[in-house]
């Protein structure tokens, strides 16, 4: 079966994917131009996911969606354990939002120039001034009624297992008094390691869970991160058991 697999991968998952990820780049920017870009921003991009979820024929669990309101903005954190968290979350978590990503991506060719297009934010931090326009710009979007979704680790998993969080994300829902929601990934590294990024894909069911939010509890440094550290622990509850447990990221 292991080799079926990859045949399919190779002569169908590949073209198709391919073409779906150059059409829906160019269907963003387009549509981003012409108008409305917190539609064409988000909702070709969450056919995007799901497209790429579902050609490679891998299972998905959603749990927890009763949890979040139509009605209010959050700031969603979630663990990063590979590439196939982009199309989970974008296929699966059903919520119009910004990514808050490596100013890095803006570089990959088409995919970058939708990213810009979606007006989503690209972190920044090679100097103060670039750190402030991040923030800046993530603050004004989040005004505006829009959601984020922020991986605090900065990275991707080498194991499997947890980094450390970084507190932007959490002194942006601090500053703006915005409920925190967690969000627990599972199967995405046994789908595609980092340590093999740009190789077969490996079929392993998917889950995504969304729990309850963090409600502001009060404003300061003091809160800020024990809403940090009680998100950290609600993602990793979340996880099975192989990947629980801290492990040092090392480009953390």
């Amino acid at each position: 079966m292991k080799y079926l697999y990859r045949i399919y991968q190779l002569f169908i998952v590949l073209p198709l994917a391919l073409l779906a990820s150059i059409i829906t780049s160019i269907v963003t920017i387009i549509g981003c131009f012409l108008g409305n870009g917190h539609f064409w921003g988000y909702y070709p991009a969450r056919c995007w996911g799901w497209f790429m979820v579902r050609i490679l024929l891998l299972p998905v669990e959603v749990r927890g969606r009763e949890n979040i309101s139509d009605e209010c903005s959050y700031v969603f954190v979630s663990n990063h354990q590979g590439a196939f968290d982009i199309f989970l979350i974008y296929g699966f978590l059903r919520r119009n939002f910004k990514w808050m990503m490596k100013w890095q991506l803006r570089n990959i060719p088409l995919i970058g120039k939708a990213c810009q297009a979606a007006n989503h934010i690209f972190v920044d931090k090679r100097g103060p001034r670039r750190i402030k326009e991040t923030y800046d710009k993530a603050r004004e979007i989040l005004r505006k009624g829009m959601s984020v979704v922020v991986f605090p680790e900065g990275s991707r998993s080498f194991t499997g297992h947890m980094g450390e969080f970084r507190r932007g994300a959490f002194m942006l829902a601090d500053e703006l008094q915005l409920p925190i929601c967690p969000i627990t990934i599972n199967g995405s590294f046994n789908v595609m390691p980092r340590t093999r990024d740009m190789k077969w894909v490996i079929w392993h069911p998917l889950s995504l869970t969304i729990h309850k939010p963090i409600m502001p509890k009060g404003k300061g440094v003091e809160y800020e991160k024990e809403a940090m550290r009680e998100a950290y622990q609600i993602v990793m509850d979340g996880l099975v058991p192989e990947y629980k447990g801290y492990k040092k990221n090392p480009d953390q």
